[in-house]
């Protein structure tokens, strides 16, 4: 099972790795090492998150998620988009940015880090959503029952989580983003800027989130109607069928996945920066790191992971929560890499001796889950 997952992951960290030795010798090997264990350990709670959604989808839809979604991860999050940056930021073409990345790598990299507080914005309101929406919704299990429950209570109230959002974003604008922190240590006046971006990144969550809502709830009321005997006369009317709707249900929650993936991606892909200028040596660590990070959500999705461990997906959502606060911190403040991935971690690895504990006092609701998996 491990090796049919992570074959290719495997596969491709040895041709990575000897063309990083080949290219760019024991120095490009040691930086593209570095960040692939960087890409891992930032993203190990996006993996956790993704196998959620991911488990509802049909296995085409998975296989769709670890090609055409890889293909978009390496290529479009880890080379086109710090190329894309700089080239918005700077005004200037594509072929131009590609141009003072290869001739230029040091003001190249200057010009991301200035782009950071719109890139941290955007990011970290989108994954805000997702944790307020977690932690505002009602479920059967609670990891940190004092504070869920008040709160999925106050879930309850319409727009809660979009309210609360807003907020931080104002805050954050009128606060942190006064003083934004641009390369060679100085600071800039951001606020409107922050402002904007943190409206798109909210925006994005609200459109794709809700397409892909709205598609899933059309998917379970065909459902429903199936399993009245209804398919037929739906057919015959030349209504919507459970594959459309399943189709378009997994087609939007495969641009939520893409999204959520480029989310977690700003804080690997901005701290590559402080290892390499290289954009080579970046796209392809961090290339293979998101590669791990695809396989082990697929592991988790086969492995049934989530069910057997009911605390886990409440600690990868702390863990977004954490990193959205961190984010916006960092338009301000610069935050090593390390404590970025060891909180990820912690949340993690506390939700899942949480969840084994759970399952010694309570073993019949292990077992159930143990055979559903």
């Amino acid at each position: 099972m491990v090796l049919k997952t992570f074959g290719w992951s495997f596969g491709f960290t040895v041709i990575g790795l000897a063309a990083a030795f080949f290219f760019w010798g024991w120095a490009g090997f040691a930086v593209v090492a570095i960040l692939v264990v960087l890409e891992v350990s930032l993203s190990f709670d996006n993996a956790v998150v993704n196998a959620g959604v991911l488990k509802r989808m049909n296995e085409f839809w998975q296989k769709i998620f670890l090609t055409v979604g890889i293909l978009i991860a390496v290529f479009g999050m880890r080379l086109v988009f710090p190329v894309a940056i700089v080239s918005l930021t700077a005004r200037v073409g594509p072929i131009e940015a590609v141009q003072l990345a290869l001739d230029d790598p040091d003001q190249y990299s200057e010009m991301v880090t200035d782009a950071h507080p719109a890139i941290a914005a955007f990011g970290g309101m989108f994954l805000l959503m997702i944790f307020l929406e977690f932690i505002f919704d009602s479920r059967e299990h609670h990891w940190i029952g004092w504070l869920e429950r008040p709160l999925s209570k106050l879930g309850r109230i319409d727009a809660v989580s979009v309210g609360i959002a807003l907020l931080a974003l104002l805050i954050t604008a009128n606060t942190i983003a006064t003083e934004a922190y641009q390369h060679g240590g100085g600071h800039a006046d951001k606020s409107q800027t922050v402002l904007l971006a943190g409206i798109a990144g909210l925006l994005t969550y609200l459109v794709v989130g809700g397409l892909s809502g709205y598609f899933e709830d059309r998917l379970e009321d065909d459902e429903e109607r199936v399993d009245e005997g209804q398919e037929a006369q739906q057919r015959a009317a030349g209504g919507p069928t459970a594959v459309g709707l399943a189709g378009r249900a997994a087609f939007f929650l495969f641009l939520y996945l893409e999204v959520l993936d480029a989310s977690f991606s700003f804080d690997g892909v901005i701290g590559a920066f402080a290892i390499t200028n290289e954009i080579f040596e970046m796209a392809l660590g961090l290339g293979i790191g998101a590669l791990y990070v695809r396989s082990l959500t697929i592991y988790l999705v086969r492995q049934g992971t989530l069910d057997n461990y009911r605390y886990l997906e409440h600690g990868a959502h702390y863990a977004i929560g954490a990193l959205a606060v961190m984010l916006l911190v960092s338009i301000r403040w610069h935050l090593p890499e390390v404590v970025t991935g060891l909180v990820g971690v912690a949340f993690i690895g506390a939700s899942f001796w949480s969840s084994v504990r759970a399952n010694r006092l309570d073993p019949e609701h292990a077992k159930v889950t143990a055979g559903a998996g």
